[in-house]
């Protein structure tokens, strides 16, 4: 079934384990882990003619690379491989998904279409996760891996990743996510993959910050270590000396933690605000040091325009401090003179003088921040024998932005050589296939060991490849440098012991005892969903309970469990602010019109009323009108999985006790005044606002339907040609 592709010794010995087991492939960039994907897809078809393949990336560069791999070297019809992007609609990819058999689709999309029962997992004899180090905490990878290893009559899951992380407990997640059950590692000393690594020479540039940025440097440090040392004085830190972001982000969480446990203190509150401002010097500190003058006159200008607007006190307050408003200044000046970080000098130099030894040379500039990649495309276009591009992810607000199209129109002219270097922020270091890369230049160290794998491995895949990184001396540069490099260590060290560590914890269970508590399919209860609720984790857990989903358009609440019951579901923050807002009581009047049985649940553990800076009154005030003037119950669980299995409790009664066949636009049981205004506004040419004046002229329906044309057009707005029109309908024999 594959043509055009000859496989390397190491890619079919890996095949052999991928095939009998769910296997995770730890391979470097470059090597071919899609083949892999490629040969075990070919395989799986023999075996299960009739099934499908499920290929699943990140981004959709990634998903149409893949499915342009397939293509090319699957021997089926083209219009049976085909790519789910969000452009498509739901009801489309429906019947896509049942004429196609290879399907290359982005997770989150994906998702949504297990959810609502448009595609169905049964089918699909092999389930490939790209990037896998992605398969951790709540990533859509983690949940679809789930519901397939449950539903699938056939299942096969194959991972693959350059750099599952250095952490020993994170690649026992994303194994265990994955119902992985053999680990096969490759590393470019590895005997049968040393003959086709490419050599790659690394080299780190140091540049030294000027005396004018070591003086912003000075005030922004002098800033963030007053912040540290009030929050000290409040008895809320140790010591500041050598603390960490992630350290600062602890403490931070450890004090939002205890006020949403209610213990309500001043000083704890201000400690909190101190900590925000605290981590926006550091910022401030990082884009100095990493990014320039340019980067960093951005960020105090947005700062300065939050301050404006906002009421948020760590803000407000930054902008009014001295030291923060003098590196301000200094930096504005600067950015007058035009000067740049050394480190932009440095890439001109470097650009100039590999262009100058071979103009064919192609490069690519990796920059954390978007505005700063098109500051250094601007920048070095200037350059002869330059000819670059923008590679960047799609566009948010207020920021430079590429389409889909886009992206893919950029990568294909860079592989056909129509320019030479192409400036990339972090949506450019995943996976993406550019086979022939000269030179790759990271303009900061990254601290990712996964990152700067992903980064140095888009160059030296067909021939020698070169890694520069530039460093600022005495700054953060320096310790990202190293601890990528410890990181990456790590990593290597512990995969290197994995293979003979996967224990029996990361086996998958037998697919009888896996489905053991999930309802028959007769039996399994329905669900509708507001559209705005697909992202919620109260849907998979309901998926994970057996219901079926509908994910739809409601007008009155967010879920329908009945033809009864709907229930509007708040978070408590959420629930809070719509009490503020004010949208809590319309959409509680709108649900009481349309339902007998209508519900709030409120869920979280945090404490209703430390929320907001309101009184408590107004919320206990709020909480009687629903209970009492509406009487509408109020429901509280502590978590997404509490609140599914409640929702999953009440359907079940209802549906068992009212029935499954039910409208989620549905209306609760009509008054008869209701019923007769319903049926005389069906008559032709009435409707609603007719309906009214007829039935207080003859009273009963039975009077309209008797009354003679002249005593009908005794109502207003009803003329002779109604008149005519309506005894006409009265008077016709129904035919037969």
């Amino acid at each position: 079934m594959i043509r055009n592709f000859k496989p390397r010794l190491y890619q079919e010995t890996i095949l052999g384990t991928a095939a009998k087991s769910n296997t995770l492939v730890v391979l470097p960039t470059g090597m071919g882990k899609t083949s892999i994907a490629l040969m075990l897809a070919a395989h799986r078809l023999r075996l299960y003619p009739s099934s499908k393949i499920l290929v699943l990336a990140p981004t959709k560069p990634l998903v149409q690379q893949l499915m342009d791999v397939f293509k090319r070297h699957i021997e089926i019809e083209e219009s049976k491989i085909i790519m789910f992007t969000g452009l498509v609609t739901p009801e489309k990819r429906k019947e896509l998904w049942k004429e196609a058999t290879i399907i290359s689709s982005t997770p989150q999309g994906l998702e949504n279409d297990i959810l609502s029962n448009r595609i169905s997992l049964e089918d699909v004899s092999l389930l490939v996760f790209d990037e896998a180090h992605r398969a951790v905490k709540d990533y859509s990878y983690v949940w679809i891996a789930k519901q397939y290893l449950k539903k699938a009559k056939y299942p096969r899951i194959l991972a693959l990743t350059a750099s599952p992380g250095s952490e020993a407990e994170r690649i026992t997640e994303v194994c265990q996510n994955l119902g992985i059950e053999e680990v096969e590692i490759r590393s470019e000393k590895d005997p049968d993959v040393k003959p086709y690594v490419q050599e790659i020479k690394f080299e780190f540039i140091g540049v030294l910050l000027p005396e004018k940025f070591r003086e912003i440097k000075k005030f922004l440090e002098d800033c963030f270590k007053s912040k540290l040392k009030e929050v000290k004085e409040k008895g809320f830190m140790n010591s500041i000396q050598h603390i960490t972001k992630k350290e600062l982000l602890g403490i931070q969480a450890e004090l939002h933690s205890q006020l949403a446990h209610g213990i309500k203190d001043f000083e704890m509150m201000k400690a909190i605000s101190l900590l925000a401002e605290a981590m926006k010097v550091q910022h401030a500190l990082e884009l100095l040091e990493t990014q320039g003058i340019t980067a960093l006159k951005k960020y105090f200008e947005k700062l300065m325009a939050q301050a404006a607007s906002t009421k948020v006190k760590a803000v407000q307050n930054l902008a009014k401090d001295i030291n923060f408003r003098s590196a301000m200044i200094k930096a504005e000046k600067l950015f007058e003179e035009g000067i740049e970080h050394p480190k932009m000098e440095k890439l001109r130099e470097i650009l100039s003088d590999e262009t100058g030894k071979n103009p064919e040379i192609k490069t690519i500039i990796f920059n954390q921040y978007r505005d700063n990649a098109l500051m250094i495309l601007r920048d070095i276009e200037k350059i002869p024998g330059i000819t670059a591009r923008l590679f960047v992810g799609q566009a948010k607000k207020g920021e430079t932005g590429m389409s889909q199209k886009e992206q893919l129109r950029i990568l294909d002219e860079f592989r056909e050589n129509k320019f030479n270097t192409v400036v990339m922020t972090s949506v450019g270091e995943e996976g993406l296939d550019i086979p022939k890369v000269d030179m790759v230049v990271f303009y900061e160290p990254i601290p990712s060991a996964i990152r700067h794998i992903q980064r140095k491995g888009r160059t030296g895949r067909l021939e020698k490849g070169r890694v520069i990184i530039l460093m600022a001396k005495g700054t953060r540069d320096e310790a990202y440098r190293w601890t990528a490099y410890h990181k990456e260590k790590r990593m290597h060290s512990i995969l290197s012991n994995l293979k003979t560590k996967v224990d029996s914890a990361l086996r998958k269970k037998p697919k009888e005892n896996l489905g053991k508590f999930i309802e028959a399919e007769e039996d399994a209860v329905i669900v509708f969903a507001d559209a705005r609720e697909k992202a919620s984790p109260v849907l998979k857990e309901l998926v994970e309970l057996g219901a079926k989903i509908n994910i739809t358009n409601l007008e009155s609440s967010d879920y329908i469990l009945s033809s009864r019951v709907a229930l509007e579901y708040k978070t408590v923050p959420d629930f809070v602010d719509s009490i503020i807002d004010g949208r809590l009581l319309q959409q509680l009047r709108t649900m009481k019109q349309s339902f007998e049985r209508p519900l709030v649940v409120v869920e979280g553990t945090e404490d209703i009323y430390s929320m907001r800076n309101i009184h408590p009154n107004a919320i206990r005030g709020m909480l009687a009108t629903i209970a009492v003037s509406f009487s509408v119950p109020i429901i509280q669980t502590k978590n997404p999985k509490e609140t599914a299995s409640l929702l999953h409790i009440i359907a079940r009664r209802e549906q068992d006790e009212v029935g499954r066949d039910f409208s989620p636009h549905g209306r609760k049981p009509l008054t008869i005044k209701e019923q007769q205004e319903y049926i005389v506004s069906s008559f032709p040419g009435i409707g609603g606002t007719l309906s009214k004046p007829l039935l207080r002229k003859f009273r009963t329906v039975k009077n309209i339907v008797n009354a003679e044309e002249k005593e009908l057009k005794e109502v207003e707005l009803i003329g002779e040609k109604k008149a005519r029109t309506l005894r006409e309908l009265f008077d016709e024999k129904y035919e037969l």
